[in-house]
Order: structure tokens, then C-alpha cells, then sequence
């Protein structure tokens, strides 16, 4: 492995989705290893088998490739370094942890949960630091053949611990404010705190990039790792989200928090990228759009920012919108197509003959959508074929009345008839214009009570492509159907 190749990991656990921090870790390790010609990999930190939640395993992994981060190594690719599930890696830590306890540098310990819990409610009692005493640091009166027990490390109980983290310089701890962490639960797995050490160094991973919340816990790795006379990686631990308003960090009651939930609100793979990218990082220039290919070739950690940043969702939105523009019409045609097939618009699977018609419809709504999910809105009265004849009091404008906006009606009726059956949108434009100065009236007295009847909708794509797209035999049915409502 070359020095400048960067093997850096992804380690989500399976106790939910893919939550939007993890996918921004993960596509800051995926440029890292792209950018140097290194590995990306996935491992699967799955020892917590009390928190463990269905299905949760499936939706990281097809949500990192929605995101288009595809992994070297890992599950369903394997690789050199595997198992890449920890829970398959039992016996290795098993391993290591005897070997600090033959070196005593870890120790057994059978504290019960019930004393550890009295510990702690004594500790707050007397508003003294929450923490393991080390009760069995030096051998436990209660040990006994068949007691459970953990395996604690034998954190040092003078000096200092120096961190080093790419963005944050060098951290100094105070060794006797650190706890005697488990590293081998009862159970047998391993915490995460031994787990992780264990696995970087086998795994010969060189950056490990996470949240900052574990901050407060590295100086244990990193004394873990001076335990085995490993050299540490870089640890680089990257900001928090704050919420939209700034004001704490993002958390469920400001919305959703998942990939998953982003994806099925209608967000594009690509504008998620490219917003979470520049959450924490800048191109240091004012460049906003930015390609996968052109981030790999930007990415530097030294413009990674440590401070938190604001979870800005209207600008997601507008990145979205970026990308739905941008995008060829069959291309957003089959994007949209999962969703109007939710809404029962089309069948699964789609008929080709349909999906060319939506196709069709594409140029017609894409400059006005934000969101996928806002397709159905905007071509449901294309793809049925009836729609409800719309109320009266939608039909006739503010300024007219029932008997004006009928005869309005009949007109057009009348003119659309003699229109060519090709319904070409020139043809009708040259048919429909005259019409309003004909009548003695206002543009929008005209057309809006037929946009309302040929779509049951005020808001519509342009007109003179919208009754092409619909075709004659429709726009002249949906017309004499609105008569019908105004005569009655």
C-alpha cells in the first residue's frame, strides 16, 4: 500500500437508518479514499445486540449506494482484511482482550448491575463525577467461578493523553478523569471502544473521520493503542448538525433524519450529496454545484470547518430544484415514476406506451418542481383519463358571473372543435389567442375557466402544450363536462 493511499472505514451500527450525519461521514471517507487511490470500506458494527432493528442493516447499505457511495471492501464485496460484521469477529477480540489481561494491563471485573447503579445514584447524590471506582481494579472480593463479569481496561492513573485530531490540533487529557472502560461485555462482544481499536489497526485503516461526539472517549482508544504498541490513525472528528434555526442540534422534532426519509420525500441522490458536502466543508472558492467527480478532485480535509453547522433545509430544496432542471426528461421520467406509481397513476409495471407518454409530460412540469413528490400534483389529470367535472365556484373567475363564464365555455368548445385533431400546440395557439378580444374579454377571463375544466386545477403547465399533451378527444370531453355543471 502506497504511503498516500488512505484506507479509511465506515462503521455504522444496525440500531437504525442510515442517519444524515453517518451519510456525510461517509461521503467524506469515500472522496478521502477515491481521491488518493485508496479503499473505502464498510464495516458493520453490530455488537449491540439489544438495540438492534430490522431491516436497518438493508437500508444502510442500499441507501450508501442510492447515494452512490459504493464500497471496496466490506459486505457482499468481501476483501483481504474480513469478516467485515463484528459480530463475526468474536474470537479475535476475545484474543486481544486476554492478552491485556496477561499483561495487566485490563482486569475482570463482577460488579452487578445493581451496584454499579447505587454507585452512580451516590455519585449524583453528592454531586461528585459519574464513574466506574475501579472497584475490581486489584482483584474482586465477590469474584467467584460462574459470576459474570466484564473485562475493563487498566486506564492509567497519572499523566496526560494527548489526541491528535486533524481539525481540532492536539487535546490533552487528564489521565485520572478517565474511566476503566469494559472492552468485553458479559455477553461476550465487545464495546465499541475495543472493538473499533481493534478492528482499525487489523484493518490497517490510516483516517478514522466521525462524529464529535466521541471525542470525549478517544483518549481511551488512543491509550489503547499505546496498550498494544499500535500506531494510532489520524482521527479527524468531524461537527454536528445544528438545527434549522440554529438554536440546538438537529434531532427528529425539527423533521426528518434518515436518508431513507429524505429519499422518499423526493430529494435527489444528487443534490443530498451535494448539500451534505458542503456541510462542514467549502471548495474554498464560491462554488455551490459541485459533481461527485469534481468533489473528488476538490476534497481536502484542511477545509473541513470544526464548528457546528446550520441544517439549512431551504437550501437543500433549492439544490434539489438544481438537479430535477438539470436532469434529461426520460431520465426524470423514470425517477418520478416510483412515486406516481405509489399514488396508483401508473401501474407496475409501467406499460412502455404510458411511460413514453410521461416522458412527454417531463418538459411540461420540470421547471416547477421541487421535490419528486411534487409530480403527482402536476400530471395526475394527465394520466387519468376522467377526472371530476370541477365545482361551480371554481370555474367561474371573481369578475364574471355563472351565465358569462358559460357562454366563455361554449366558445372555446366551439373553437377547439375546428382545431386539426393533430392538436398541435401552434394550431391551437393560433386558434385560442383572438379568442378573449372576440368575447370583449380579459385574457385570464378565458382561459382560466378552461384550465380549470380540462384539469380540475388553477395551477397548471402552459396552456397551449398542456391541451396538446392532454389531445383532443380529451380537452373537448372535460369541457362539455363543466358545460354540463354551469347549465344544471
Amino acid at each position: 500500500m502506497s504511503q498516500n493511499e488512505y484506507r479509511v472505514r465506515f462503521a455504522p451500527s444496525p440500531t437504525g437508518y442510515l442517519h444524515i450525519g453517518g451519510a456525510r461521514t461517509a461521503i467524506y471517507d469515500w472522496l478521502l479514499a477515491k481521491q488518493s487511490g485508496g479503499k473505502f470500506i464498510l464495516r458493520i458494527e453490530d455488537t449491540d445486540r439489544k438495540r438492534f432493528v430490522p431491516g436497518s442493516l438493508e437500508d444502510i447499505k442500499e441507501n450508501l449506494r442510492w447515494l452512490g457511495l459504493e464500497w471496496d471492501e466490506g459486505p457482499e464485496v468481501g476483501g483481504a482484511y474480513g469478516p467485515y460484521f463484528q459480530s463475526e469477529r468474536l474470537d479475535i477480540y476475545q484474543r486481544f482482550a486476554q492478552q491485556l489481561i496477561d499483561e495487566g494491563k485490563a482486569y475482570y471485573c463482577y460488579c452487578t448491575p445493581e451496584r454499579l447503579q447505587q454507585l452512580r445514584q451516590a455519585q449524583e447524590g453528592a454531586k461528585e463525577q459519574v464513574g466506574y471506582d475501579r472497584h475490581c481494579r486489584d482483584g474482586s472480593p465477590e469474584a467467584r467461578e460462574g459470576m459474570k463479569r466484564v473485562i475493563r481496561f487498566k486506564t492509567p492513573l497519572t499523566g496526560k493523553t494527548l489526541v491528535k485530531d486533524l481539525l481540532r490540533g492536539d487535546l490533552e487529557f487528564e489521565n485520572n478523569l478517565l474511566e476503566d472502560l469494559v472492552l468485553i461485555k458479559s455477553d461476550g462482544y465487545p464495546t465499541y471502544h475495543f472493538a473499533n481499536v481493534v478492528d482499525d489497526h487489523l484493518m490497517k485503516v490510516t483516517h478514522v473521520l466521525r462524529g464529535e461526539e466521541w471525542l470525549p472517549s478517544t483518549p481511551v482508544h488512543v491509550l489503547l493503542y499505546q496498550a498494544f504498541g499500535w500506531e494510532p490513525p489520524k482521527f479527524v472528528h468531524l461537527s454536528l448538525f445544528l438545527s434549522p434555526d440554529g438554536k440546538g442540534k438537529l434531532s427528529k422534532r425539527h423533521g426528518a433524519t434518515s436518508v431513507k426519509e429524505y429519499r422518499e420525500l423526493g430529494y435527489l441522490p444528487e443534490a443530498l450529496f451535494n448539500f451534505l458536502l458542503l456541510l462542514g466543508w467549502n471548495p474554498g472558492n464560491d462554488q455551490e454545484v459541485i459533481s461527485k467527480t469534481e468533489a473528488i478532485r476538490l476534497f481536502s480535509l484542511d477545509r473541513v470547518n470544526a464548528s457546528p453547522v446550520r441544517f439549512a433545509l431551504d437550501k437543500l430544496n433549492w439544490y434539489n430544484g438544481v438537479y430535477i432542471r438539470s436532469l434529461e426528461p426520460r431520465d426524470l421520467a423514470e425517477r418520478c415514476l416510483p412515486f406516481l406509481q405509489k399514488d396508483g397513476l401508473l401501474p407496475e409495471p409501467c406499460p412502455a406506451e404510458r411511460f413514453e407518454y410521461l416522458v412527454r409530460l417531463m418538459p411540461l412540469v420540470q421547471e416547477r418542481l421541487k421535490l419528486l413528490t411534487d409530480i403527482t400534483g402536476w400530471v395526475d389529470f394527465f394520466l387519468r383519463e376522467e377526472i371530476p367535472a370541477p365545482p361551480k365556484e371554481m370555474l367561474i373567475p371573481k369578475k364574471l358571473d355563472a351565465p358569462t363564464t358559460l357562454r366563455v365555455l361554449r366558445a372555446l368548445l366551439e373553437t377547439l372543435e375546428k382545431v386539426p385533431d393533430a392538436f398541435a400546440a401552434g394550431d391551437l395557439e393560433a386558434a385560442l389567442h383572438p379568442l378573449p378580444e372576440k368575447l370583449e374579454l380579459k385574457m385570464g377571463d378565458v382561459f382560466m375557466p378552461l384550465r380549470v375544466a380540462v384539469s380540475g386545477k388553477t395551477a397548471t403547465p402552459g396552456m397551449y402544450e398542456m391541451l396538446q399533451a392532454l389531445g383532443k378527444e380529451r380537452v373537448i370531453k372535460r369541457l362539455k363536462a363543466a358545460i354540463e355543471v354551469l347549465a344544471d
